[in-house]
C-alpha cells in the first residue's frame, strides 16, 4: 500500500439502509468505503483491490456471511484479512460459529457509532502491525540467507585454499580438487535415484561432499617430495610412507575440528580423508575396511578421485583417455569400488566434469 493511499473497507449487507450508517461512519473514520449489496459483488470487489477489513452481513440470500468468510479463508490472497461480522443476533452460538469460521469480532445491529469506529479502528491497525511485521520478517530471512550464503561461500574457499596446498605439490591438474568435488556431488545426487542409497542420501549431504571431498589428500601435505614427486615406482618402505597421508590427513583435520564448532563438511572430510583408499575387497589401507563399513562419502569419493587421476598426468604417469579410465573402474567394481556405486557412475560418466 503506497504512504498516502488510505485503508478500504469492503462492507457487505443486502440492507441498503445499514450500508448508509456503516458507509458514514467509515468514510468519518477516514478510511475509504466499498459498501456492496451480495457476496458476488464482493467477490469482485476484492479481485479488484484487496480490502483491508470486512464488514460481512450474517444473513443474506444465496451465500450467507459465514459461507462467505470460509470461502475467504480458503483463499491465500485472503485468509489473513480481518472478517468483523454484522448481526441482529446475539446468540453465544452465533457467535461461537462466527468465531469459529475466520471472523475476529463482531457488530450488533443496531449499530453504535462509536462502537463500529472503534472495532473497525483496533483492527485495521492490528491487521497493518501484522502485515508490517510480515514483511520485516521476509527482509530478515532475506538478510540472513544472504549471511549464510556469504559463510557457506566464505567455508568453501578456505577449505579449497586448503586442497589446493596439498594438490600443488604433486599434480600438474589445477583442477583436479575441483573436479572431485563437482564430481562427488554429482555422483552423490545421481545415487539419490537407486534403491540403496535413496534413503542415504540428502541434497544437504551431496552439498557437503562437494565440500568435503577436495580435502581426501590434504595428508600429502606432509609426504616428503623424494616420496612424492619420485617418477619411478616406489620401493616397500616408501608405499609405506605414501600411504600415511590417509591417517595424517584425518588426523590434521580432526585437530580443527576439534577447535571450533560442530561443521558437517569437516566432519566429512575427515570420514574421506581416512578412508577414501579402503577398498570394497577389505585389502585397502589404513583400516583394512570392507563393503558398507567404508564410510559412504569415502566410497563416492574413491571412485571420482581414481578418475580424475586416470585422466590426469602425473610425475609417474601419462594420462588415459575417458573410455579407458571408465574400462578401469568397471573393472575394478566388486574390488576397490562399491559396485553399485560405479554402476550409476557409469550412466553419468558423459556429465562429469574433467
Amino acid at each position: 500500500m503506497a504512504a498516502n493511499q488510505k485503508e478500504n473497507v469492503l462492507i457487505v449487507d443486502d440492507v441498503i439502509a445499514n450500508l448508509v450508517i456503516l458507509t458514514d461512519i467509515i468514510k468519518k473514520a477516514g478510511y475509504v468505503a466499498r459498501p456492496v449489496t451480495d457476496v458476488h459483488q464482493a467477490m469482485e470487489a476484492v479481485d479488484a483491490l484487496l480490502p483491508d477489513l470486512i464488514l460481512l452481513d450474517v444473513t443474506m440470500p444465496d451465500i450467507d456471511g459465514f459461507e462467505y468468510c470460509g470461502m475467504l479463508k480458503k483463499d491465500v490472497r485472503t485468509r489473513n484479512i480481518p472478517v468483523i461480522f454484522i448481526s441482529a443476533v446475539t446468540s453465544q452460538e452465533t457467535k461461537e460459529k462466527g468465531f469459529t469460521m475466520g471472523g475476529v469480532d463482531f457488530i450488533i445491529k443496531p449499530f453504535e457509532p462509536q462502537e463500529v469506529y472503534l472495532r473497525v479502528n483496533t483492527h485495521i491497525k492490528l491487521y497493518k502491525m501484522q502485515r508490517e511485521l510480515e514483511n520485516y520478517n521476509k527482509q530478515l530471512q532475506k538478510t540472513i540467507n544472504a549471511q549464510i550464503r556469504r559463510m557457506n561461500e566464505e567455508q568453501r574457499l578456505v577449505m579449497l585454499a586448503m586442497a589446493k596446498l596439498a594438490e600443488g605439490r604433486d599434480s600438474a591438474d589445477s583442477n583436479h580438487v575441483e573436479n572431485v568435488g563437482k564430481n562427488a556431488r554429482l555422483l552423490a545426487l545421481s545415487l539419490q535415484f537407486s534403491p540403496k542409497f535413496t534413503k542415504l542420501i540428502s541434497n544437504e549431504f551431496a552439498d557437503t561432499i562437494e565440500l568435503a571431498a577436495p580435502l581426501h589428500d590434504i595428508g600429502k601435505m606432509r609426504i616428503p617430495d623424494s616420496v612424492l614427486l619420485k617418477p619411478d615406482k616406489l620401493t616397500p618402505d616408501e608405499m609405506a610412507i605414501m600411504r600415511t597421508h590417509s591417517k595424517t590427513g584425518a588426523d590434521t583435520l580432526r585437530s580443527i575440528y576439534s577447535m571450533g564448532e560442530k561443521n558437517p563438511a569437516i566432519e566429512m572430510a575427515i570420514e574421506i580423508a581416512e578412508s577414501h583408499h579402503e577398498r570394497w575387497d577389505g585389502k585397502g589401507y589404513p583400516s583394512g575396511l570392507k563393503g558398507d563399513d567404508i564410510p559412504l562419502a569415502a566410497r563416492i569419493t574413491a571412485v571420482v578421485d581414481v578418475y580424475d587421476v586416470l585422466i590426469s598426468e602425473r610425475c609417474y604417469k601419462k594420462a588415459y583417455t575417458h573410455e579407458r579410465a571408465i574400462e578401469i573402474i568397471k573393472a575394478d567394481a566388486g574390488k576397490s569400488f562399491d559396485p553399485d556405486i560405479v554402476e550409476v557412475f557409469e550412466k553419468i560418466q558423459k556429465q562429469l566434469k574433467r
